[in-house]
């Protein structure tokens, strides 16, 4: 979505996100320049062949202190992709996308789905998504913020 003229938009290492398509809004994410893809945390996850294609219907808990808020999605999977995970073990993860809100700029992402209960962020947004539209200062926090 870069605009020709337009500079990168700067953007720190964690920011607050809405996810419109799915009307969540006030997600934290980390910026994660140290990985190539973005990653959407799941409770749960099933998926469903269908006449479209393959179709998964996901769990949500993005907000870490309010895990009762739960909401559910289904979402056209794009493909199966294998990428390493914060440990270096490969594994297989379903390939979704969806538009994400940064500030005014809203942007096409494609995130991997796994569980990432146990990490800080509920969303990481990886290399392939802040290429050409953002720079990242890493000595700021929630740039964006109005």
């Amino acid at each position: 979505m870069e605009v020709p003229g337009q500079p990168p938009l700067l953007i720190g290492w964690k920011e607050i996100v809405d996810f419109p398509d799915w009307r969540l809004r006030k997600v934290r994410v980390k910026i994660d320049t140290g990985a190539r893809t973005s990653a959407l945390d799941v409770s749960s996850y099933e998926l469903h062949q269908e006449a479209d294609g393959l179709v998964a219907e996901l769990r949500l808990t993005l907000y870490r202190k309010h895990p009762e808020r739960v909401k559910v999605v289904r979402v056209p999977v794009l493909r199966m992709v294998v990428v390493s995970n914060s440990n270096g073990m490969k594994e297989q993860r379903p390939l979704i996308e969806t538009r994400i809100r940064l500030g005014d700029f809203t942007k096409t992402v494609q995130l991997t789905i796994t569980n990432r209960c146990t990490m800080c962020f509920p969303v990481i947004l990886g290399r392939k998504f802040l290429e050409g539209d953002f720079v990242v200062d890493v000595s700021r926090k929630f740039v964006l913020r109005k």
